[in-house]
């Protein structure tokens, strides 16, 4: 079988399920404005038909939070001309590779995905089908765009691996070499990012504390007000890496920073190495007001122009389905369906 030559394209995407912190930031959306560029097509997508597996949102909600995420994406530097931003209920093609991924997918693979475990606890029975399956509807999210790379936080890394699953058990129950083996891209000094309250837990938004997060959608007034309330230790900052290692509190400011500067934790170190946080926190406060504040301004801007977002998804939804339509009609072909006229 002749190896297919790929065309280099990146897919990923955020649940809108409301309240874009740094963690999302630094963690995906930073990480996506970088790989722009000649190296790769870029798609980033609302993944919406996610975002309803585990809870019920009321509707008002999900349309504000899926307008919000994509303000987000554009005001951190996601070019709507140069990537393709998508609303992923807009291009049906998802949803049908999806069912064909269920058909692929094993019982096995998909019992041992820890998110599920983590997300449904002892109350396994009373989950939705949805919140079980969606690794399969993950897989089809990014091969039916034939990614080939997908940026990703640490905790998404195992299904990027069952996505690589499938697609190698279709290629070979149908002796193809159709679907690519996706790579997940995970780098960065601040891949996960904690707590500003609790440096062993991940910032999170549904953490009861507002003071434990940096919202997107903060001004500068409040974001230099949590970095210097941000918990800390006694001691001074290390001149290396392996200062930090029993120091979680400290270790997540120096990750911040490096992420926000972009530099490497050594080159932040070997600069602020021997200070003391009374003079470290006014620098990252400094440095995350100016990253940030911009960011939440033309945030709010967009929000207020919904129909300025809506126009731009639906020419990404356009552009998506010039990709996404010859790859789910191939795909019928292999499988041996007729497809609709209208694919």
């Amino acid at each position: 079988m002749s190896k297919t030559q790929f065309t280099p394209r990146v897919f990923s995407g955020i649940q809108p399920s409301g309240g874009l912190t740094l963690g999302n930031y630094l963690g995906a959306i930073k990480r996506f404005v970088d790989m722009q560029g000649p190296e790769f097509e870029t798609v980033y997508c609302m993944v919406d038909l996610h975002a309803i597996t585990a809870k019920f949102l009321e509707p008002d909600a999900l349309r504000k939070n899926t307008r919000e995420l994509c303000a987000g994406f554009i005001a951190a530097g996601i070019d709507p001309e140069q990537s393709i931003l998508i609303n992923q209920s807009q291009v049906p093609e998802h949803a049908q590779l999806g069912w064909i991924f269920n058909c692929v997918a094993r019982m096995g693979w998909m019992q041992r995905m820890t998110q599920f475990k983590d997300k449904a606890g002892k109350n396994a029975q009373n989950q939705s089908l949805g919140l079980f399956a969606y690794p399969a509807l993950m897989a089809a999210d990014i091969l039916i765009y034939h990614a080939t790379h997908v940026p990703v936080g640490e905790d998404q890394k195992q299904h990027v691996e069952l996505t690589r699953d499938i697609a190698a058990k279709f290629n070979h129950d149908y002796g193809v070499d159709f679907f690519p083996m996706a790579e997940p891209v995970i780098e960065g000094a601040a891949t996960r990012v904690m707590s500003l309250r609790d440096g062993s837990k991940k910032m999170s938004k549904s953490d009861p504390s507002d003071a434990s997060r940096i919202n997107m959608t903060d001004d500068a007034d409040a974001i230099a007000k949590k970095i210097r309330k941000a918990k800390t230790d006694p001691d001074a900052l290390p001149s290396e890496v392996k200062g930090l290692e029993e120091r979680p509190e400290a270790r997540n400011l120096v990750n911040i920073y490096a992420a926000l500067n972009e530099q490497s934790v050594d080159q932040v170190l070997a600069d602020v190495g021997g200070k003391q946080f009374g003079a470290f926190k006014p620098m990252l406060a400094e440095l995350a007001v100016a990253k940030l504040s911009p960011i939440s301004t033309e945030m709010a801007r967009l929000m207020n122009e919904p129909d300025e977002i809506d126009r731009i998804l639906t020419r990404g939804s356009e552009r998506a389905r010039v990709i996404t339509a010859p790859i789910l009609r191939q795909t019928y072909d292999i499988v041996g369906m007729v497809p609709p006229a209208s694919i």
